[in-house]
């Protein structure tokens, strides 16, 4: 399903992506601010536009779903799925921790992923049936099988809506440590084991696809509030764990 040509295009996107975004990191650049108050960039739009330059040669026929220019043959059965800047804010501000996320889903499944940080030159990449790497070594998620040994981590609470915030209030109180912030970076952390858990609510295909190869083939687990797979059709509420016993643990939880 994922081959090698497969994994060395994705390696080859994410390489025009940071080209791309590097020359704009804690420069001055124009900002601007979506239909749904999150900002944009120019680094933003050269990323994906250099991406999608590469597909439309490579690989003409398969269809792309971007988060800044859209969907073209989205019912193709291979789509690439790209967010050029997950983190757009701590791009913004300076702050390394964000990253370009690129997937590939065949039939609505994400069967490879990556996260590239472009300014500390980090990668994971995560291919269905094979072991995560990070910087070409395998990853591995550390043992947390309960919540009160668990570092939990999210981008922002005010992301939740009024009842995902009771659930974030919960799991704060419950869990070892909370940290916020990180948006797509901490999905590799959990899969190189520094973090245990992340749950977050409201995000997009492009914002979850690339991450679910990733942590899954390091050994953990990534579903929907309901324990559901996450897919195409999947309503944005993720829950990423390190240790898949930690997940019916949370998913106890959150009911």
């Amino acid at each position: 399903m994922v081959t090698e040509n497969d994994i060395a295009l994705a390696g080859r996107l994410a390489d025009a992506a940071g080209a791309a975004i590097r020359p704009f990191f804690r420069a001055r650049y124009d900002i601007e601010t979506k239909s749904d108050r999150s900002p944009v960039t120019e680094a933003d739009r050269a990323a994906e536009a250099a991406i999608r330059t590469i597909l439309a040669v490579e690989r003409p026929a398969d269809g792309i779903i971007g988060e800044e220019y859209g969907i073209e043959r989205g019912d193709a059965e291979r789509v690439w799925v790209l967010d050029p800047i997950d983190g757009t804010r701590a791009f913004i501000g300076g702050r390394p921790i964000f990253g370009t996320l690129i997937a590939l889903l065949v039939a609505g499944v994400p069967v490879l992923g990556i996260i590239d940080q472009p300014i500390s030159g980090e990668r994971w990449v995560g291919a269905r049936g094979r072991p995560t790497l990070f910087q070409g070594k395998p990853a591995i998620t550390r043992t947390c099988p309960i919540i009160p040994s668990a570092l939990f981590a999210t981008t922002a609470p005010w992301l939740f809506d009024e009842v995902g915030g009771h659930w974030f209030e919960t799991l704060r109180a419950h869990c070892r440590d909370t940290l916020l912030g990180g948006d797509c970076y901490n999905y590799g952390l959990v899969a190189s084991g520094h973090i245990d858990l992340v749950v977050e609510q409201g995000l997009k295909l492009y914002d979850f696809a690339a991450l679910v190869p990733v942590v899954e083939g390091a050994g953990g687990r990534m579903c929907d509030w309901s324990g559901r797979p996450l897919n195409g059709a999947s309503d944005g509420r993720v829950i990423a764990v390190g240790d898949p016993a930690l997940a019916d643990a949370v998913l106890a939880i959150l009911g």
